[in-house]
């Protein structure tokens, strides 16, 4: 089976983890010397934020990639950071997941919601939102769907729109939802520091 190996994969995986400002932060390395960070609410165990970076050909970092949650402005250079305040109009993509879905929310679509349409390309394991007055089209994968090597779902998929935003779910399977919660019992095993205390505690 696909899916437990990358399960197999997050539990082998160095992990360290600190509570701060409500959310538990965890960092993964893994054994190729992947890195990945993520966020999660204490109360509720809901994904916030998830990026990762790799080693380079020369043995640094590189930069931080955000997967899901809001772009910060660390993760950006200087003038990266300067072209995203100057094309503040243009749409901007983010992913925010559910409890039981991926969500993704592209702002600054002023176009109304009868000209959007969002489909999924089978083939190319990817969800595609087009408009049919030709101003707007973005194609981009669920990497979740990918590390557990599922099929997409037409069925799955659904959107809705509002004050500017369309707003794109896909409804997670009962693998992922199963996997989730096996994850959530490994992280709650992990001694993990306050903010204030020093180093994360580390498995």
């Amino acid at each position: 089976m696909a899916g437990p190996s990358w399960l197999e994969r997050l539990r082998r995986a160095r992990k360290s983890a600190l509570l701060q400002d409500g959310k538990r932060k965890v960092h993964y390395l893994f054994e190729d010397g992947l890195e990945m960070a993520e966020e999660y609410d204490l109360k509720t165990s809901q994904l916030l934020a998830r990026k990762w970076r790799e080693k380079t050909a020369l043995g640094s970092s590189s930069k931080w990639q955000v997967e899901v949650g809001e772009p910060t402005s660390h993760t950006a250079g200087a003038l990266e950071s300067e072209l995203i305040k100057e094309s503040s109009s243009n749409p901007i993509f983010v992913r925010r997941d559910t409890q039981t879905s991926f969500q993704w929310r592209i702002r600054n679509l002023p176009y109304p919601k009868e000209v959007y349409s969002v489909s999924v390309e089978k083939e190319q394991r990817c969800c595609v939102v087009r408009t049919t007055n030709k101003k707007y089209y973005k194609k981009f994968p669920i990497p979740d769907m990918d590390r557990y090597q599922l099929p997409l779902d037409a069925a799955a998929l659904s959107f809705t729109y509002a004050n500017a935003t369309l707003i794109i779910t896909y409804r997670k399977p009962q693998e992922i939802l199963a996997a989730e919660e096996e994850l959530q019992k490994e992280l709650q095993k992990i001694k993990a520091a306050n903010d204030g205390d020093g180093e994360c505690k580390t498995q």
